[in-house]
């Protein structure tokens, strides 16, 4: 028989133990699905919305990467509003800063300074005591447009204004000159709001260390032409002032 079994090819003991064919199947085990890893939640941004700009303006060493960390930064609410940001156009080596009120409505569709009727008036001016935007540079307040061109609150100024103060320390103006109440108001020390009879060249609130001389605003000077006359005077001033120097 043992004989016959390696004939027919059982030449192999595959178990020592018997085994019972009529016993009923065990169930196979639970299949283990691999379970997948929770997803990690990004840490929450730290601190104020005003802390977050300080640290992302002061990371920046050159304009363009403070243009990025202005498009990056989700501190401010206007962002969300806003058609386009807005930033300094011009000579950042001229010595000379022009700062505006926050970007009206031709500014926020064409995301460049001064544009549209108020940008042409600024044209006329600079050009009537020979100066051109080449002479200078161009910025606004803070970089969105608030919605139906409502003045800026004082929260969004506030958290802004870090990104101007980073702008000034990188491009080191001799002086500037502001444009419109909202920028006078956010640059110049309280003592400085005070209307004066003649334009005049006045210390700017820290951390600026430089000169500013307050002008009408550009929507102002549209709509009351007797603001520029104090506005023509400050022009002269300015003129005389670079000639000078």
């Amino acid at each position: 028989m043992l004989r016959l079994q390696i004939e027919w090819g059982a030449d192999e003991a595959l178990d020592t133990d018997p085994v019972d064919r009529l016993r009923p199947a065990a169930p196979p085990p639970p299949a283990i699905v691999a379970k997948r890893p929770e997803p990690i939640a990004p840490d929450p941004p730290r601190g104020t919305p005003a802390e977050r700009a300080v640290a992302a303006a002061a990371a920046a060493d050159n304009l363009d990467a403070l243009k990025a960390a202005i498009a990056a930064f989700d501190g401010c609410a206007l962002r969300e509003t806003a058609g386009h940001l807005v930033f300094a156009e011009g000579n950042p080596d001229a010595g000379l800063l022009v700062i505006g009120d926050p970007p009206g409505a031709d500014e926020d569709r064409t995301g460049h300074v001064f544009a549209g009727r108020e940008g042409a008036l600024l044209d006329k001016m600079l050009a009537s005591i020979g100066l051109t935007r080449e002479h200078m540079l161009l910025a606004p307040l803070i970089p969105w447009r608030p919605p139906g061109g409502r003045p800026a609150n004082a929260g969004e100024v506030m958290v802004c204004l870090p990104f101007l103060h980073r702008l000034i320390a990188l491009t080191r103006p001799t002086r500037l000159v502001l444009l419109g109440l909202q920028a006078a108001n956010a640059i110049l020390p309280p003592t400085a709001r005070r209307r004066r009879a003649a334009p005049s060249w006045v210390d700017c609130a820290a951390p600026v260390t430089q000169t500013a001389l307050a002008l009408p605003g550009l929507g102002a000077l549209l709509k009351n032409p007797l603001e520029r006359r104090d506005a023509w005077a400050g022009l002269r001033l300015l003129r005389r002032t670079l000639d000078e120097t």
